[in-house]
């Protein structure tokens, strides 16, 4: 691909240039462990459109916790979490494969993946909607459309394969209604260990600034 290129989600023209790419990629350098060139290309472009059509200017930004409602870590990022998941998953592939030679997972699929797999979380957690539903959950829910749901709207709209809409949309509760690919088990589980152990480990807030001001009152425990 050539850039800078324009791309619409949301109804938005959004300008993806070498820059906003880069910046993606110094957030997640494991982005970078994908050798498809072009599904590389889709993952940094998908997070750079995401990020700008719902006014974010990094991963970074977004609260980093499970879902809106849960505690937050009391360090890292988003950014983080995701780089956790894949590493995590990743390293489960490689031991399963080598304990099992008729073991095959794709990896560029399982990194892609993981590393797309909350990326609807810019929606869930845009503190405009957050606030919406709060003084109003009839109108539309609280939230309106979980991470999941919403990751598989932007993977598709900006072409990553199935596989990886696959991950985002079942790598929480919603993959207990269906069949979860290799991939997508790998990095569900890797998903569970990530906030189970952070949680066991003490390493949530006690409390949740992020909401003050938005949703007084709402707390609840990560669901991933």
């Amino acid at each position: 691909m050539s850039y800078p290129r324009t791309v619409s989600l949301r109804g938005k023209q959004i300008e993806i240039t070498e820059a906003k790419r880069a910046a993606r990629l110094a957030e997640m350098p494991e982005i970078g462990w994908i050798e498809d060139a072009d599904l590389r290309d889709n993952v940094l472009d998908a997070w750079a459109a995401a990020l700008e059509a719902h006014g974010f200017t990094q991963i970074g930004e977004m609260k980093p916790s499970g879902n809106y409602d849960s505690l937050p870590l009391l360090s890292g990022s988003q950014a983080d979490h995701m780089r956790s998941v894949c590493r995590l998953a990743v390293k489960t592939a490689e031991e399963m494969a080598a304990l099992f030679p008729a073991f095959r997972y794709n990896r560029d699929i399982l990194i892609a993946g993981a590393l797309c797999h909350d990326i609807g979380k810019v929606w869930e957690f845009q503190p405009d909607n957050v606030k919406r539903w709060k003084e109003s959950p009839q109108a539309v829910g609280m939230p309106s459309i979980r991470h999941p749901a919403y990751g598989v709207y932007i993977c598709l709209s900006m072409g990553l394969p199935e596989a990886i809409a696959h991950i985002a949309a079942a790598h929480s509760g919603e993959g207990e209604l269906l069949e979860r690919s290799l991939e997508n088990t790998l990095v569900h589980w890797a998903d569970v260990t990530f906030w189970k152990a952070v949680q066991a480990g003490g390493q949530l807030s006690s409390t949740d600034t992020w909401l003050d001001g938005l949703t007084a009152g709402v707390s609840g425990q990560p669901r991933a």
